[in-house]
C-alpha cells in the first residue's frame, strides 16, 4: 500500500519509487503517449526525470507525482507541479502537466488528478498560479486546461522545442487561486 499525498475517488498520487522506473519506461517508449514530445525518452532520460520528481518533492513537497489508479493499485503515469525555468514570457512559474497511460484516456483521470493538483497547489502549497503549456496541436490537453477553469493566455515559440518545427509552437494557460477578500 502506497503512501499518498492526494486521493481523489478513483487516483493516488505520490511520490516516485524505484519500482515505478519500469513502468515509466514503458509509458515513454508508447509512441501514441509521446506524440506531442520530441521522440521517445531513453530509459537513462526516464530513470533521470524521476530522481529529479524526488529531489523536487523533498524540496517543495510537490512535482509530476506518480499516479496510481486505486481501483487496481496499478501505476497509470504522473499528473502533478513542476518548477519551470526556461525563457519564456511565462516563466518561471510552477507548471501543471500529465502523461497517463494510453489505456486510461477519455475516462476523465486527467481532469480529476489536475483538478486535485489545483486546490492542492493553492490550498496546501500556497501557489498564487499555475501555468500549463503544450504543442498547439496537442488539443487533448487543452481540453484538460479548459476543463479544470485555466484561461488561455497566448502562444509562444518554446525554447526546448526550436529543433522540432511540429511542436515548437505552444499555448500557455493559467489559473489564479480565487481571491477570498471582499471587496
Amino acid at each position: 500500500m502506497h503512501s499518498y499525498q492526494i486521493t481523489t475517488p478513483r487516483l493516488g498520487l505520490r511520490n516516485w519509487q524505484a519500482d515505478d522506473l519500469a513502468a515509466m519506461i514503458r509509458l515513454n517508449q508508447d509512441e501514441a503517449v509521446m506524440r506531442f514530445f520530441p521522440g521517445l525518452t531513453s530509459p537513462e532520460d526516464t530513470h533521470n526525470f524521476i530522481k529529479k520528481m524526488q529531489a523536487q518533492y523533498e524540496q517543495r513537497k510537490y512535482c509530476y507525482f506518480a499516479v496510481d489508479r486505486l481501483d487496481q493499485q496499478a501505476f497509470i503515469g504522473f499528473i502533478g507541479l513542476s518548477d519551470q525555468h526556461y525563457e519564456s514570457p511565462y516563466t518561471p512559474a510552477v507548471d501543471i502537466g500529465w502523461r497517463l497511460a494510453r489505456s486510461t484516456w477519455n475516462q476523465g483521470f486527467a481532469t480529476e488528478g489536475a483538478m486535485a493538483c489545483l486546490d492542492y497547489a493553492f490550498t496546501k502549497i500556497g501557489l498564487e498560479k499555475v501555468i500549463s503549456v503544450a504543442p498547439e496541436i496537442n488539443i487533448p490537453s487543452q481540453r484538460v486546461m479548459e476543463k479544470i477553469g485555466m484561461q488561455k493566455l497566448g502562444r509562444f515559440k518554446h525554447p526546448k522545442l526550436a529543433a522540432y518545427p511540429r511542436i515548437e509552437q505552444c499555448v500557455v494557460y493559467e489559473k489564479r487561486k480565487e481571491s477570498s477578500r471582499i471587496e
